[in-house]
């Protein structure tokens, strides 16, 4: 990876997790912007959302995979 894709897991007030996947470009002057909008969705467990994130972002698998 380049820099310019990153994926944010986050967790909520009531409990539950979510992530969003964001990119960077120079047309957006430097700034992350959400991609696909994943942040609506709710996983129970920390676990859970990082797993689905791995399954919705193609490239964040191999990335995990690497820092292994």
């Amino acid at each position: 990876m380049e820099g310019d894709r990153c994926v944010d897991i986050f967790s909520r007030p009531d409990g539950t997790y979510g992530f969003e996947e964001f990119r960077k470009d120079p047309e957006d002057m430097g700034r992350w912007t959400p991609i696909k909008y994943h942040s609506g969705r709710e996983y129970p467990s920390l676990t859970m959302a990082l797993d689905a994130a791995r399954h919705a972002v193609n490239w964040l698998g191999s990335v995990l995979d690497d820092r292994t």
